[in-house]
């Protein structure tokens, strides 16, 4: 039978609840009740073949006490004149409430509206706009609208998350609720107090003009005749990215790397440096203007993501040169060839003709499904010997 059953109706209220709508009515006053629900009823058929399963149908409908049902007259052939179910209302809020077990939700969502009605009118929408997670996070949401009032107090506070100073303040309770008081903050603060240039979680302190832990960059000098710090030759050094930015050291090139053993253990090579580039995104080399002035040169996969660094690396430094991700390099280590997880689809654009026809042969499959050569595979006696090669073309020109 596909007739509207006294559950049928119950899901129909129970998907509404779970989109968040009753909620949402809660915050924007919108008056859906009394409210019809779609009901499916016995065709004539019904009433001559399944004429017990119909008077059972109606009787479990008008069973059900927060149902309010409207009732029609069928004059039937052979049945004579039946009283049968035509719509079925809910009348209130309350009787959806309790026909759903949710009155304990309901009220809390309550409480919440009145808190935030009381201490920030402007962060309503929010709750409007999500709902069912404002419920989740019920026992914190004193907590963030406190947050949210002390840097509206104190806009651009030029301080650490960790400082904001309020009584019983868990010194992780910022960071761990970075995505929801983004969102808070958006709705509460003036335009002037938001850079809208810094968007995601990584940026919520310059976003909303906190300290953070500075980027780090992490160098080796190449070159044992630069003593850049007292110690051993070649050492490893990190940097904040401000400081190496200011950084005046005799060096001509400058290597990329994105795995650590290549790091620590590449070539020496006469004024350069090499650097480890996991950590941190290019908009912190990006600082680094006297990189203009240096041969640069990107170590990275052979495989579509690799490209799509190499590319987005130039969008800072147009002049950087790939290194050992080379047709040459790909064929020499066949036999530690893997696979790329979810290769990239997208166009690159500021490849040189053969990065790209590498890369498109890659994306494309046309050498082997999903190819990738990773960094860490490849020989060193292939690095050396290329490392050379690289250094004597550029001094012999």
């Amino acid at each position: 039978m596909s007739w509207t059953g006294p559950k049928d109706l119950q899901a129909q209220l129970a998907r509404l609840w779970e989109r968040g709508e009753f909620l949402r009515d809660a915050v924007t006053g919108h008056a859906r009740f009394p409210m019809r629900l779609t009901l499916k009823v016995p065709a004539s058929a019904d009433i001559t073949d399944r004429f017990d399963s119909v008077r059972a149908w109606a009787a479990g409908l008008s069973s059900v006490a927060v149902l309010h049902m409207e009732w029609q007259e069928i004059r039937h052939r052979v049945q004579g004149v039946q009283r049968l179910p035509a719509s079925a209302w809910v009348n209130s809020i309350d009787d959806a409430l309790s026909w759903l077990g949710k009155r304990r939700e309901w009220d809390r969502f309550s409480a919440l509206i009145s808190a935030t009605r009381q201490a920030n009118p402007a962060l309503l929408p929010w709750l409007e706009k999500r709902p069912l997670q404002a419920l989740e996070l019920a026992e914190d949401w004193r907590r963030l609208l406190e947050v949210v009032s002390w840097i509206m107090d104190r806009p651009r506070p030029g301080i650490y998350l960790r400082q904001v100073d309020l009584p019983g303040l868990h010194t992780k309770f910022i960071e761990a609720h970075r995505s929801v008081l983004a969102e808070l903050l958006d709705l509460a603060l003036p335009a002037d107090a938001i850079d809208a240039t810094k968007t995601g979680l990584n940026q919520f302190a310059f976003r909303y003009g906190f300290l953070d832990k500075p980027t780090r960059i992490r160098l080796r000098v190449l070159d044992p005749e630069i003593q850049s710090v007292p110690g051993p030759d070649c050492p490893d050094i990190a940097l904040d990215a401000d400081s190496f930015s200011r950084l005046r050291l005799p060096v001509r090139r400058v290597f990329i790397t994105e795995n650590e053993t290549n790091f620590l253990a590449f070539p020496r090579a006469k004024e350069a440096i090499v650097i480890f580039g996991a950590g941190y995104g290019w908009d912190a080399l990006a600082r680094s203007r006297w990189l203009n002035d240096c041969m640069m040169y990107y170590w990275g996969d052979i495989d579509t993501h690799g490209f799509a660094i190499l590319d987005k690396l130039r969008s800072h430094f147009a002049h950087v040169d790939s290194f050992l991700m080379d047709r040459a390099t790909l064929a020499a280590h066949t036999a530690v060839w893997g696979v790329e997880d979810k290769p990239l689809l997208v166009d690159l654009q500021k490849l040189t003709p053969d990065e790209r026809a590498l890369y498109d042969d890659l994306r494309d499959n046309r050498i082997r499904q999903r190819l990738r050569l990773e960094q860490e595979h490849v020989g060193f006696g292939w690095v050396t010997h290329r490392l050379q090669e690289l250094l004597a073309d550029y001094d012999n020109r």
